[in-house]
């Protein structure tokens, strides 16, 4: 039966390729996810690009909640569920800018810093890197450094595109992401 539920939900989080490998995800209005994904493995360095439109313009219909930050991409980690340990790259609409953060969960609290502002229609690199005891993200050759908890390598789960905190997403919104 486990079997079956992991297939199943491979194909909900199917996502067309396009001829330059980008995936597309859409998180769809008043929903926070892109959809449901399973993707694990060891690695402890992740690549990716990613091409923001301008579905990325939003606002919140709390002014509070304009700056909280959405979640690109990232991985879990310390052989821990998300919420208690992970990283990942989030952005946000603030001040008529794209900006993109490193996001941290660690010991069950989050934490988050400005990497950059960036284009939107531009392919944007990024890499998120598991150092003994750092993270070091980066993007567009612009990198940050944030503590690591655990400095062993264990298998993680790849996080995916997710609107909000409190706030579903205003309208659909467009994301390609190619790894």
């Amino acid at each position: 039966m486990k079997r079956l539920i992991l297939i199943f939900l491979a194909f909900i989080g199917c996502t067309k390729i396009d001829e330059n490998g980008f995936k597309t995800y859409k998180i769809k209005k008043g929903k926070h996810r892109s959809g449901v994904r399973v993707k694990r493995d060891w690695q402890s360095t992740i690549n990716f690009q990613v091409i923001f439109n301008e579905s990325a313009i939003y606002q919140t219909v709390d002014p509070v909640n304009q700056a909280d930050i959405n979640k690109l991409y990232g991985i879990s980690d310390c052989g821990k569920h998300h919420m208690e340990s992970s990283i990942r790259i989030g952005w946000r609409w603030y001040n008529d800018n794209l900006e993109l953060h490193w996001f941290k969960h660690q010991f069950g609290e989050f934490s988050f810093g400005k990497i950059t502002t960036v284009e939107l229609n531009e392919i944007i690199n990024c890499t998120i890197e598991l150092d003994e005891d750092k993270y070091i993200i980066s993007v567009d050759g612009v990198t940050k450094e944030t503590s690591r908890s655990c400095g062993s390598n264990y298998k993680k789960y790849y996080l995916y595109p997710y609107f909000g905190g409190d706030e579903t997403a205003p309208h659909d919104i467009t994301i390609k992401l190619k790894d």
